[in-house]
Order: structure tokens, then C-alpha cells, then sequence
């Protein structure tokens, strides 16, 4: 069942999701060679905390961790641990909140240290295709709209759409209806209405769109070993359009980048 949220809603879910994109600002800056998973994943934890919210991805569905964080060829859910992140890598991050009984959920890929062309282009695309997906999700719209968005902007690159897993409703619980694939048919699945909030996340392989799982049971990851790239926003229609609730540009200020990409989604001006 779909679950339309108020303007009162929306906006303690913008608090939320907002908690979420500080705490991966605040990680932009600590992520480098060296650095271990473990060791974010508790400086991700302590800051959530402090800002007055629930790790929400801490225990849920019994995951051991704040963050899942997932290096090169992991797509997504990768367990924090004490290996040693090396110049080259890009990482996965995904992180969840939750505060006044809403959830946020967010994630970017991180570059360390220095990434070879053919991997940056590969974020870039993907990255590219969120912002394509997003301006599909308004009034009238439906869920294939969103995923054709997505899907013809990667895989005219040559890259893999990962089929099983997909961006979802969110609200009071973390996951909710409708489903979000990252790839679909034009005019196909269910109509958006005001006030729906989702997250859309692109994960998008540089090769193969199969997959395998590790033994964790938590771990998702290429087929064929190549590099993934993960991106996510938490998106409300609002008036009838996309209305951004997450933000990059705590990210973005941490790592002196400076984009305009989000402008057009966002109605109310964010200070960061």
C-alpha cells in the first residue's frame, strides 16, 4: 500500500534525510587510503547520534552496522570492516536515519585517492541518471517512467542496470511501496501522486547487470568482479514536481566541488 505524506510530513522527513546527507558530508572529508570501514562506519554512528537521530540502518533486518559500505565491485549492503581502503578504490556509501518517526536514506560513491577515467566515468553517468530519474518522478507520471529514465541514459553507455535490487517508498518505515527499478517501460507501472516520497538509486555496473551474494548474506556485488557505482536521494512530490529532501552539497563542500545540479529539483533554498 502507498502511503502519501502531508506537508507536515515531508518536512520532518527532510530532517531526517538531511541528518543523513551531513553525515556523509562529514565522512567526504575523512575517506582516504589508509582508512578503515570500521572506522567510519562508528564516526557515522557517534554523528547521528549527536544530531538527535537513530542510526536507521542499525539492526534493521538484523544488520550489524550504522553504514553499508561497499568498495569496487560490491554494489550494495557491504559490512564495515577492518580492512584498509587503497588509493584507486571507490566506495559505496549508504546511510539511514531516524528521527521524529520518519526515515531518511541516502548514498553516494565515494572516490579514493586517485581513480583511473574509466571508473569516473562511470559515477559520473550514474550520477547523471539519478538527476534523469528524478525529473521523470511528478504528478501523472509512473514508476516505468522513471526507471526508462535511468536505464536508456546507462546502458547507451554500455553498462549493466542491476535488476534485483531497487529503490523503494519511505516513510515511517524504511521501505515501503512502490518499488523503484532502475530500469522499465515508458507509461507502465504505478501513477505518482502528490505527496509520495521516495528514494531513487541507481546501481549501475560497468560490466554484466548480474550479480552474486556473498556468504554474509548481506553483501551484493558484480557478477563478473568490474566496478559498481550506487547514488540515492530521497525525493516528495510536492505541487506536482520533485522536490529534493537529501542533498550532495555538504559532500560537495567538503571536497571543494562545486555543482548546480540539484537546483532544479529543489524549491526550497538549502544553506548549507
Amino acid at each position: 500500500m502507498i502511503h502519501l505524506k502531508t506537508r507536515e510530513e515531508i518536512e520532518l522527513m527532510r530532517e531526517s534525510a538531511l541528518i543523513v546527507s551531513k553525515t556523509l558530508g562529514m565522512l567526504a572529508s575523512e575517506i582516504k587510503p589508509g582508512v578503515t570501514t570500521l572506522y567510519l562506519d562508528k564516526l557515522a554512528e557517534t554523528f547521528i547520534r549527536d544530531h538527535g537521530a537513530i542510526p536507521g540502518f542499525l539492526g534493521l533486518y538484523d544488520f550489524p552496522n550504522t553504514l553499508c559500505m561497499s568498495p569496487n565491485a560490491q554494489i550494495v549492503h557491504g559490512i564495515p570492516n577492518d580492512t584498509p581502503l587503497e588509493d584507486g578504490d571507490i566506495i559505496s556509501i549508504d546511510c539511514g536515519s531516524l528521527k521524529n518517526g520518519f526515515y531518511g536514506d541516502h548514498a553516494y560513491t565515494f572516490e579514493v585517492g586517485d581513480v583511473d577515467e574509466t571508473t569516473k566515468k562511470l559515477l559520473r553517468i550514474t550520477k547523471e541518471s539519478l538527476y534523469k530519474g528524478i525529473a521523470a518522478f511528478k504528478a501523472g507520471n509512473r514508476v516505468g517512467d522513471v526507471g526508462y529514465a535511468i536505464q536508456n541514459h546507462t546502458e547507451k553507455e554500455g553498462y549493466g542496470v542491476v535488476r534485483e535490487l531497487v529503490g523503494h517508498g519511505l516513510g515511517s518505515v524504511m521501505h515501503e511501496d512502490p518499488e523503484m527499478p532502475n530500469y522499465g517501460n515508458r507509461g507502465r507501472g504505478k501513477q505518482f501522486k502528490e505527496g509520495l516520497v521516495v528514494a531513487i538509486e541507481p546501481m549501475i555496473n560497468l560490466g554484466t547487470h548480474r550479480i552474486k551474494q556473498l556468504k554474509d548474506g548481506w553483501t551484493i556485488l558484480t557478477a563478473d568482479g568490474k566496478p559498481s557505482a550506487h547514488f540515492e536521494h530521497d525525493v516528495a512530490i510536492v505541487d506536482g514536481k520533485p522536490e529534493l529532501l537529501s542533498t550532495f552539497q555538504y559532500i560537495y563542500k567538503a571536497l571543494g566541488i562545486t555543482s548546480d545540479e540539484e537546483l532544479p529539483f529543489r524549491q526550497i533554498p538549502l544553506v548549507v
